[in-house]
């Protein structure tokens, strides 16, 4: 039994999802979150400043002895989680290796969808990844930008956010895909439209569903997980935090507080 806390963060609310998870899959846990929304998004930003970024909120997460951190970022765990794991001294877990490994299980014909930031995207991490697993897998991508800032303003339904979510997976639904990867902890909240548009006979894949799987086996692997009764949550904003605050009821169904954090 190990009641150390597990350090989770996020560019912005996206996050919330991963701790949404960790609430009902692994609700013993002590949890540390840490949303950068003075920076969000990170899917426009350079590998050296995402870097840059993310080695700031784990040296801060480590400051809580963090017996492992989430990287519930798309865009951080495909620009730079080698290099977060190599420099940190808990294990560092990201959001695509889990989230591959269940688009392939899910997948009939072996024909893949991935959206994502156009960071995640261009970064070509999911298709490698995904190509290590299963040879023989097509992989279609497509960056949706403007579904983080459509999250983050809480547009989660309505024409506007149906129109621009048909622009963008018109492409890769005609390469008839069975799988689709929702590339970023953000989209989850899309869901709804993204299966109006996709239908009933694509699965979706949650990343932020799958790495929490993927993290409780570890846990249980290292003998790390927490014993009953040690359940906690503590949240951390580096901006608006009043506001990352109401979205948070939004994400995990109760109502929290935040402090303001400057790395």
């Amino acid at each position: 039994m190990d009641k150390r806390p597990i350090g989770i963060f996020d560019s912005g609310v996206g996050g919330l999802t991963v701790v949404d998870k960790f609430f009902r899959l692994l609700p013993n846990e002590r949890i540390v979150y840490l949303g950068d929304t003075a920076r969000v998004p990170y899917g426009n930003k350079s590998k050296e400043t995402v870097t840059r970024f993310s080695k700031e909120i784990i040296a801060f997460l480590l400051r809580f002895k963090v017996k492992l951190i989430v990287v519930a970022c798309n865009t951080v765990s495909s620009l730079c989680l080698p290099a977060l794991q190599k420099s940190c001294p808990v294990p560092v877990l990201g959001v695509i290796k889990p989230g591959v490994l269940e688009a392939v299980r899910a997948s009939r014909t072996r024909r893949i969808g991935v959206i994502g930031t156009q960071a995640t995207i261009l970064s070509g991490v999911y298709k490698n990844e995904i190509k290590a697993v299963s040879k023989k897998a097509f992989v279609a991508q497509k960056a949706c930008p403007l579904f983080v800032p459509l999250v983050e303003n809480m547009w989660l339904n309505g024409e506007i956010t149906l129109k621009i979510a048909r622009q963008y997976l018109s492409p890769i639904l005609a390469e008839r895909i069975d799988s689709l990867v929702l590339g970023c902890t953000h989209y989850p909240l899309l869901k709804n439209v993204i299966r109006k548009i996709v239908g009933k006979n694509v699965t979706l894949v949650d990343s932020s569903e799958a790495v929490t799987k993927y993290a409780g086996l570890l846990l249980a692997n290292r003998k790390l997980l927490a014993g009953a009764g040690s359940a906690s949550a503590r949240f951390f904003a580096t901006d608006a935090q009043a506001s990352f605050a109401e979205l948070a009821r939004v994400f995990l169904g109760k109502k929290i507080k935040a402090k303001k954090v400057i790395l």
